[in-house]
């Protein structure tokens, strides 16, 4: 009989097939245009300033609006994933984001932006959340670290294409900003590729689904040749209960209530300063005196950085697992946020601006990896989907909170504050993070959140999730 134990073992053998590089390709394709779309607003924001007569404030509302819409879909998105399967997750979250994304052409007004914006977000975090949990429970473990690492690469390059893109299409004329909403939406074609990708064989086999997962796993090894023998390891013999005998409340409890409150701190401050820089600097450099195509002239440049920033995380991200290179990414991006807003220059704005851009982009290939690994199989969407969704719910409050400290303290006041978020995580990692790396997902999340110990302290034995 198929067991958790011996479903997650025959996907953790494996080697990169051809199942799995068709799902790797669909996935890059659809996050290439979220990353896009995720930044659509923050490029054509000081265009809607001078033809929509929008405030700071104003733009700030639309912000908020858009992170209310992706901690809900974050949220309720994880745990419908639990309850659906990862691929109708997929699919049914892209087509929200793509759909709302076309629609966001068609905004005339605070109130109209409001709304298409928080459908998006709602759209936009469920399909992250599903995307990287299927990326962590269908590539093997010894390798989910690169291929989360390939996917982001590819996608990341979405904010430079757009940021590019929008560089040359919103000075063009009045109106000629919507356009860039229009190829937030080319998702859609992904679509039919979604269709076909094999369901995850945990979830499966954690929904009772046998014969469903074996056909799944049948996929994934679809030549991949002749592979090595099972590792041994406890096996569970009989069924696993119910999906209702896994209680959403789990969370908030125990050992996974404790990986939860790490988790959620995480997400919190990394979400304020990532998004206090990435959705701002357009807008604040335009405040600053900077004509808009000057300040959307800079911050195209520095979003070069996104693509390798993700590629940096792929020499190291299965090597040293997550935990130290999270910590060290954090504290190197709370530096060069701050030497951005210590200067005027504008050289040595790309420069920052494109370090910033490098490290929080190795920062977030780390951390997709490593929320979903921490969680057991049966909450492993709904944990992952609510913590990241925590993080963008705090965010409702992050742009007020940067127009606020912009208005009583200027601009260089709003990158102290990004850059003691960036302190807060690289602490919190450091004390609480345990590590990973190429241990089973089932190990992982069996050990739990505590104080940082010895690298041989962690227990050895598989235990399913």
């Amino acid at each position: 009989m198929l067991t958790a134990s011996t479903a997650a073992a025959r996907v953790d053998r494996l080697p990169i097939t051809k199942a799995h590089k068709i799902a790797l390709v669909t996935l890059a394709f659809v996050f290439l245009f979220e990353f896009g779309d995720l930044n659509t607003f923050a490029y054509v924001a000081p265009a809607l300033v001078k033809q929509l007569a929008f405030s700071v404030q104003d733009v700030a509302m639309v912000t908020s609006a858009a992170f209310l819409g992706m901690a809900i879909g974050a949220i309720f998105g994880g745990r419908v994933s639990d309850l659906i399967g990862r691929k109708r997750a997929l699919l049914f979250s892209t087509l929200l984001f793509s759909t709302f994304s076309l629609v966001n052409a068609a905004g005339i007004n605070v109130p109209t932006f409001f709304l298409f914006r928080f459908l998006t977000g709602v759209g936009l975090s469920a399909m992250v959340v599903a995307a990287t949990t299927y990326i962590s429970e269908v590539m093997p473990g010894a390798r989910r670290g690169r291929m989360q690492a390939a996917v982001m690469a590819v996608g990341l390059a979405g904010i430079p294409a757009m940021s590019f893109s929008a560089r040359g299409i919103v000075p063009l004329g009045h109106d000629t900003w919507r356009w860039v909403f229009v190829l937030g939406s080319l998702a859609l074609f992904a679509v039919p590729a979604l269709i076909v990708l094999p369901e995850s064989p945990r979830w499966l086999v954690h929904r009772n689904r046998l014969d469903a997962a074996e056909a799944s796993l049948a996929r994934l090894e679809a030549g991949a040749g002749q592979l090595p023998p099972l590792a041994t390891g406890p096996q569970r013999t009989t069924p696993l209960p119910a999906e209702g005998a896994v209680r959403y409340r789990a969370l908030f409890s125990g050992k996974t209530g404790r990986t939860t409150l790490f988790l959620a701190v995480v997400w919190i401050f990394q979400t304020l300063g990532f998004y206090g820089f990435v959705a701002w600097v357009p807008t604040l450099l335009a405040q600053h005196g900077f004509s808009v195509a000057e300040s959307l002239g800079f911050s195209a440049l520095t979003t070069i950085g996104a693509v390798p920033g993700a590629l940096l995380a792929w020499p190291v991200t299965d090597r040293f697992g997550r935990k130290v290179p999270i910590v060290v990414v954090s504290l190197a991006t709370a530096a060069s946020g701050l030497a951005y807003g210590l200067t005027f220059n504008p050289v040595a704005i790309v420069v920052f601006g494109f370090c910033v851009n490098l490290l929080i982009q190795t920062f977030a290939t780390l951390l997709y990896t490593y929320s979903p690994e921490l969680f057991p199989t049966g909450l492993r969407n709904a944990g992952h989907g609510l913590v990241y969704g925590t993080g963008r719910l705090a965010n409702i409050f992050g742009p007020m909170i940067v127009a606020s400290i912009f208005s009583a303290f200027g601009y260089q006041a709003v990158f102290v504050y990004i850059a003691a978020c960036w302190l807060i995580v690289a602490v919190a990692v450091a004390v609480f993070g345990p590590r990973t790396g190429r241990r089973p997902l089932e190990e992982v999340s069996e050990e739990g959140v505590g104080l940082s110990r010895p690298e041989g302290a962690v227990r050895t034995e598989s235990s399913p999730a």
